[in-house]
């Protein structure tokens, strides 16, 4: 089981950056997959980026964020990260850190339901 802490949201104009992180507790980080989702008021919750157990080039990302969102992890310190750059509006959002149990080093979901558990959220808040 693990144990999943956001933090780093907050409040930028847009077109500015922000990174969001996400802390696991537990001794098996590095087996799990991990995701990250948002939600806006009033919307689904809906998926922004994955990454592999192993990281590095193994990574997906929604059409609405990629080339401006990274997802990477330091296995050695249990985080995972989302650096977002060129924030637009529509970035608002409560965004959620997701961790699935992964058999393989290098399968990644991009769907919400594969992923058991959850961090608490953190509010990303991007004016125009």
């Amino acid at each position: 089981q693990v144990q999943l802490v956001e933090s780093g949201g907050g409040s930028v104009q847009a077109g500015g950056s922000l990174r969001v992180s996400c802390a696991a507790s537990g001794r098996t980080f590095s087996g799990y997959a991990m995701g990250w989702f948002r939600q806006a008021t009033g919307k689904e919750r809906e998926f922004v980026a994955a990454i592999s157990r192993t990281g590095g080039s193994t990574t997906s990302y929604a059409d609405s964020v990629k080339g401006r969102f990274t997802i990477s992890r330091d296995n050695a310190k249990n985080t995972v990260y989302l650096q977002m750059n060129s924030l637009k509006s529509e970035d608002t959002a409560v965004y959620y850190c997701a961790a699935r149990w992964s058999p393989t080093l290098f399968s990644i979901s991009t769907t919400a339901r594969d992923y058991a558990y959850w961090g608490q959220g953190t509010q990303v808040t991007v004016s125009s």
